[in-house]
């Protein structure tokens, strides 16, 4: 891609894509002219850079000051990071399992259900008609329900005032318990398994819940997350040895503070302040 003497190569482009994450790929997967967006942000980057190189913006004193700012920061950074660099095989196997014994409680994934529902549109301050047609469409679909060989999920796709959950045949999906509002939970916890419960009134409508599964709160499994505990690992000892190698660096040549000209320049610092 060019715009005059810009341009981005194929390897940048390459470069781009492998660095994306799971959600953007899959977005890019869904929609490919999502990369002809970023190539041409790239380059309308590029020619703001150019622009302003050309009126020797970074030589400005402000942008001057920021960029050494930001030079010596990233050297000291990356120069810490080199030298203090966590080995390549830590952590070792068994500390990786004492962790995962010792979070055992912070691993635990909340008992969920798989609910699926059916959404009857009408607020509780909407207007007598609204309420009155909102009543009249609840008593249908309770009717449709309480016949022989009722299809609940047939129910909510033809009747069903949430769209999105109507498509799949009012299937929610599974939710934690901790995420499901307190009177909704109360109502799945009295269900059997693919019981459906009387219609449920809340501020936006009402709700007919069917509880389509169970599942028991669980730990996680260790190999679910023993990548996740050794990352953890690896960043606590990553900070371990970059506060020992700092703090052996201030030993060998202890700092010499002028305490009087450090309180007197915090005093014309705060009296320079507009």
């Amino acid at each position: 891609a060019r715009i005059g003497s810009i341009d981005v190569k194929a390897d940048e482009v390459r470069a781009l894509v492998a660095g994306l994450g799971e959600r953007e790929r899959a977005a890019l997967d869904a929609d490919p002219s999502r990369l002809g967006q970023a190539v041409r942000s790239m380059l309308a980057t590029r020619m703001l850079l150019k622009e302003a190189l050309d009126k020797k913006w970074d030589q400005t004193p402000a942008v001057a000051e920021h960029l050494r700012k930001v030079r010596e920061a990233a050297i000291a950074e990356t120069y810490l990071a080199s030298v203090a660099k966590v080995p390549a095989d830590y952590p070792p196997e068994a500390d990786i399992r004492a962790a995962y014994e010792a979070n055992r409680t912070a691993l635990v994934v909340p008992r969920s259900f798989q609910v699926a529902q059916i959404f009857v549109a009408g607020a509780r301050d909407a207007d007598k008609p609204t309420l009155d047609a909102a009543r009249k469409k609840l008593a249908e679909i309770e009717a449709k329900l309480k016949q022989p060989g009722a299809d609940f999920g047939a129910v909510a796709r033809d009747l069903s005032d949430s769209r999105q959950t109507a498509e799949r045949g009012g299937e929610i999906g599974w939710v934690s318990e901790s995420q499901i509002r307190p009177e909704l939970r109360a109502i799945l916890l009295g269900l059997a398994k693919n019981g459906v419960a009387d219609p449920v009134q809340l501020d936006d409508g009402w709700h007919i819940l069917k509880l389509v599964d169970t599942r028991a709160a669980a730990t996680r499994p260790y190999d679910e997350v023993r990548d996740q505990l050794a990352g953890r690992l690896r960043e606590e000892r990553a900070t371990q040895m970059r506060r020992a190698y700092m703090a052996e660096l201030l030993r060998r040549t202890p700092p010499v503070v002028n305490e009087f000209a450090l309180s007197k320049a915090l005093e014309d610092g705060k009296s320079a302040k507009p």
